[in-house]
């Protein structure tokens, strides 16, 4: 069984023929023709759209997910900062204004009078 990709020109502009898969000189069990216009190759899964190996991936996902936790570190260390500041805002003021002047009731004018 093979499969047969035909002809294109790849991302420099290059003309490349059409050819069978498998190749010879490549994998027996590559009988499949992958790839995208720009670019086509013999593969073993007809599902397959990436000529590269998976390796760089698992590092892209662990980079984001170190990325992530220390996005999510941070947030968290915002949010408890401004609890806390709410918290303390609200426990440390005072219950009534005080504006530093004794009160009075009207009509008493200070005055001690002896009559």
């Amino acid at each position: 069984m093979s499969t047969e990709c035909s002809s294109y020109y790849n991302t420099d502009g290059v003309f490349v023929e059409a050819f069978s898969c498998p190749k010879p000189g490549s994998a027996a069990f590559a009988i499949y023709c992958c790839g995208f216009n720009d670019v086509k190759y013999c593969c073993d899964d007809p599902n397959s759209f990436f000529p590269y190996e998976y390796g760089y991936m698992w590092w892209l996902s662990v980079g984001a997910l170190v990325g992530l936790s220390i996005a999510a570190v941070v947030l968290l260390a915002f949010l408890i900062t401004v609890c806390v500041l709410c918290y303390l805002f609200i426990a440390t003021k005072p219950s009534r204004l005080d504006n530093g002047l004794p009160l009075r009731a009207p009509g008493q004018d200070g005055c001690v009078s002896d009559s």
